[in-house]
């Protein structure tokens, strides 16, 4: 009751501060976006005050969608920029729109279009703290504002947006960590944040958003484990590559068409359950330190196209009586410690594959692969260095509960030792009383007798 009654004060809050704009009011505002924008040469045709933007004819750059007097669609493509590598949130001569260029007053005038279902705002050096108050486009469908420079915190209030169903803010300098409110979204099905300066975890509850189908947050500086999303049975795309993620792979969600998580620390084995990901075309796990053999139906499922396993730790031989798929174009097996002989089906030039797979130790194509012995010795390493580090584990128990018990040893000793000073110290002290008491009863005898 509470979440409706916060939503229901919100939206009369922009309705009051955002009043619904008619046509005449709409090109108005059109106007005025020009102008913050600082006249893009991509709205060059709207300089005729005369014209009306709702008649504009649509580009690749440019869209402006009305149905009848309302404002449905917003398109403004800007040009490539080249950004520099840190972006201290000021305006930058030549990169960002001017230091007189300020975003909330932007947003407020595109907040009263109330009517839009689709704004894109791509590359337009837009720059600023995104402000809460977007969210009072409530009609929203799409929101693609990528390749800005937009930094700080991603506003809560997006949240409330029960229509939103796209949100894009690639290429952006928001600097927080992933925001933990994301499952509260009604209808958003595609997120994409990649290119950011995001870090600390992905939130356990991205878990729970039901409609969500893609999931892309690749190049910012996530860590810990790739979440548990396999209730997640819609989710087709998740791309998580180029981040420090480091813990192990999780089962993943059975209507998954591609994964892509490349280039960042994930460690153990390629779980089993990935070959009942009938519907995978795509799975990318490269640069990693994956160990083991890869499960061996994954290069037969029905539907891949791409597998690409390069610079892992996998080990092992193939079965050479492994399998493909008759989909399957594309497989790197390269920078691993793979021996033996190279299955059949991963013959490139008699199955009109790419296949790569220098740097293992296959007898196919010595020239580019290392002696058996390389891997053997490096499986080995892996193997004692696991020892060590179990001893290391054990013995650092062992010791840190040797020391324990050492303090405890010398705490109950001094406990001990002090009990008996004090008994010592209250043995002496009735020994001294006695001995008063005792010249005391004499002196008067002695006083008496003379």
């Amino acid at each position: 009751m509470g979440w409706h009654l916060s939503i229901l004060v919100m939206a009369t809050t922009c309705f009051m501060l955002f009043p619904i704009s008619d046509q005449s009011s709409q090109s108005e505002l059109l106007q005025q976006l020009r102008k913050q924008l600082e006249y893009p040469r991509q709205l060059d045709t709207w300089g005729n005050p005369s014209s009306d933007p709702c008649y504009t004819q649509p580009t690749a750059v440019l869209a402006v969608t009305c149905e009848g007097n309302a404002l449905m669609e917003l398109k403004i493509i800007g040009d490539r920029i080249t950004k520099p590598p840190k972006f201290n949130g000021y305006s930058v001569p030549n990169v960002t729109l001017s230091e007189v260029f300020v975003l909330d007053s932007f947003v407020t005038t595109l907040a009263r279009l109330t009517t839009l279902r689709v704004v894109i705002l791509v590359s337009l050096c837009l720059w600023g703290p995104l402000p809460d108050k977007i969210h009072c486009l409530s009609s929203l469908e799409v929101l693609d504002l990528s390749s800005n420079f937009l930094y700080g915190s991603i506003p809560p209030k997006l949240s409330v947006m029960s229509k939103l169903r796209t949100m894009t803010l690639d290429g952006n300098y928001f600097n927080v960590s992933v925001p933990d409110w994301l499952d509260s979204f009604s209808n958003l099905t595609v997120l994409r944040l990649q290119s950011n300066l995001l870090k600390g975890f992905i939130p356990a509850s991205i878990g729970k958003a039901d409609v969500l189908t893609e999931l892309a947050l690749a190049g910012n500086s996530i860590s810990g484990d790739v979440p548990n999303l396999g209730n997640l049975s819609k989710f087709e795309m998740l791309d998580l590559r180029d981040n420090q993620l480091d813990g192990e792979l999780p089962e993943m969600p059975t209507a998954l068409v591609t994964i892509l998580l490349s280039k960042n620390s994930l460690k153990g084995e390629i779980p089993e359950q990935f070959v009942q990901l009938n519907r995978l075309q795509h799975l990318d796990l490269s640069f990693n330190f994956l160990v083991g053999s890869p499960p061996e139906e994954s290069f037969a499922l029905p539907n891949i196209s791409y597998l690409n396993l390069a610079a892992n730790m996998l080990s092992g031989s193939l079965s050479s009586s492994l399998t493909c798929s008759s989909t399957l174009g594309f497989v790197d097996l390269s920078t691993n410690q793979f021996t033996g002989d190279l299955p059949a089906c991963l013959n490139g030039n008699m199955n009109n594959k790419v296949v790569k797979f220098v740097g293992n130790c296959f007898s196919t194509d010595p020239a580019h692969q290392h002696e058996a012995k390389y891997c053997h010795q490096s499986h080995k390493e892996r193997g004692s260095n696991k020892d060590v580090g179990l001893v290391i584990t054990v013995v650092g128990i062992l010791f840190i509960v040797l020391v324990l018990s050492l303090v405890l040893m010398a705490s109950n000793k001094r406990s001990c030792q002090i009990v008996l000073v004090e008994q010592q110290f209250l043995q002496k002290h009735k020994q001294d009383n006695s001995t008063s008491g005792m010249s005391s009863e004499l002196l008067v005898n002695a006083s008496k007798s003379s």
